[in-house]
This record gives structure tokens, sequence and C-alpha cells, in this order.
């Protein structure tokens, strides 16, 4: 069902064709970090840790620092080969949500399944409404078929979603 918002924008479609990379699903990884404070509450503690003069505590402070950083790095790399052997996707954002198709799965996703976006450099991240972010949609500017269409994507999106 398609609420009376989307008929305003509907005929709105904005198209991208990409494969995706481990960059792009870092990308979307981190971003997810950033709304998720436990890594930093955590690394506040390690650097308290780590003033003692013991080295026992300065060496876990490293290791879990080492942990910290690489485990978003990992994350992604496991995501990757998840989606990876399903080669290209060709990705549509309309009034009425996201639609993203490889050669092997189709999915459409409303606009009620995510709590709003971020924006980098070279992506737009869209962040699910479950308590623990476990849903991350990662939309890659290099997938969108001219520069001009970055823009008529973020006023897509501006109307349909917060800013995070």
């Amino acid at each position: 069902m398609i609420d009376s918002q989307d008929t305003s924008d509907s005929q709105d479609v904005i198209e991208l064709d990409y494969r995706p990379t481990r960059a792009d699903i870092l990308t979307g990884v981190l971003a997810r970090e950033r709304l998720r404070p436990l890594f930093g509450a955590a690394a506040a503690l390690l650097a308290v840790a780590a003033v003692r003069t013991s080295a026992v505590p300065a060496v876990l402070a490293a290791f879990c620092a080492v942990l910290i950083w690489s485990t978003p790095r990992l994350q992604a790399h496991h995501a990757l080969r998840t989606v990876d052997w399903q080669g290209e996707y060709h990705s549509s954002v309309s009034g009425a949500g996201l639609t993203a198709e490889t050669a092997h799965v189709s999915l459409r996703q409303r606009w009620s399944v995510f709590r709003g976006y971020r924006e980098t450099r070279d992506h737009f991240v869209l962040f699910s409404r479950d308590p623990n972010v476990l849903l991350v949609e990662v939309l890659p500017l290099r997938g969108l078929r001219s520069p001009e269409e970055a823009e008529r994507l973020r006023a897509l999106l501006d109307r349909r979603l917060p800013r995070l």
C-alpha cells in the first residue's frame, strides 16, 4: 500500500547500476557504528586503562584497539563474500522505496523500513529502524548514470527520510 506522500514523487525514479565493493560495505558498516556508541565507550575505557604504568593494561589496550579497528573490516569482508557472487546490482529509488535486483534476487524495501540516512563523500547510507541497525542499504554514487542524479537522489531522500 502506497501512502499519499508516495504519489508526489512516484514518477521520480533514480537508477543505479553497480557491483558492490568492499569499500561500499565498509562505508555502510562504519556509518552504522557511528550510530551505535558501543565501540566509542570501549575505546574510552581502554584509553583510561592504558594510562596506568603496568604493561598488562597497555598490552590489553593495544590488543583491544586492534580488535575494535579490525571488526568493521572483518564484517565488510564477510558481507562482501555474501553478496559478491550475485554480480551486478540494478537499484531504483522512487517515492515507493528502494528496489534492488540482481540476476538471482529481487528486493523491494518501502521507506517505512528506514529510520534515516547519512551521506558520505561517495555513498548514501540508509539505516533500518530496528534497534541494532542490522539493515544498512548502501547506494554508491558511482552507480548513478550522471553526476546530476546525485542531486535528485539527495532531494528524494530528504523528502522521505531525516539525515542522521
